[in-house]
């Protein structure tokens, strides 16, 4: 027998997979402190990738690898009464994240184009390395903006600029390359043009 093969989920679903876990983290936290936000945290985590493998049949390598970095960190957290170790998990991503881009390109490989191709239809092998590069610049950032952040400012400023200042951030700056990846074929404009 088939396996059941699931119907065509929302097009909101996957981002909301994604931010709503941080959301209900946030909202946990304001209403039951550090210990019940992270387990809100740990449990939204592991419903968003039970309901990503039971809506969209599948469940991305960087879910899998935010998941287990939650439910890992946050049970340091639960267990140590320490928040320092649930702050430390973003680090980890960005550093893992920008690491993988960065060696990618050592090698010429534009590892983006394997997870968002069918998202950037058009764009040329250079505009995919392009946006490779500074894809890793940003997570090696971010990576470094969250260490700084979590050893100068107190938890709830922390948790509140990484709720809503990095997902604006990381907004703003993928429309910043938005021009970038039009000169490169996105959307079948001219490819390759000078950066």
């Amino acid at each position: 027998m088939n396996a059941k093969v699931p119907a065509a989920a929302p097009s909101w679903l996957p981002a909301a997979l994604d931010y709503a876990p941080l959301v209900l983290f946030f909202i946990g936290y304001k209403l039951l402190g550090v210990l019940g936000g992270t387990a809100i945290f740990m449990v939204a985590i592991t419903a968003a990738v039970l309901i990503s493998k039971w809506k969209l049949g599948r469940i991305s390598p960087m879910m899998w690898l935010s998941a287990i970095l939650v439910i890992v960190f946050g049970g340091l957290t639960l267990y140590l009464h320490d928040p320092k170790f649930i702050q430390i998990k973003p680090t980890i991503i960005y550093a893992i994240l920008s690491a993988l881009l960065f060696g990618g390109l050592m090698r010429g490989r534009a590892l983006l184009k394997t997870v968002l191709e069918h998202g950037y239809d058009g764009l040329s092998d250079r505009g995919w390395l392009l946006l490779s590069r500074n894809w890793a610049w940003f997570f090696a950032a971010m990576a470094v903006t969250n260490e700084l952040l979590r050893r100068s400012v107190g938890f709830d400023a922390w948790l509140t600029i990484k709720v809503w200042g990095v997902t604006i951030l990381t907004i703003l700056f993928a429309a910043a390359n938005v021009p970038m990846l039009l000169r490169h074929g996105l959307g079948g404009g001219e490819k390759d043009s000078a950066q």
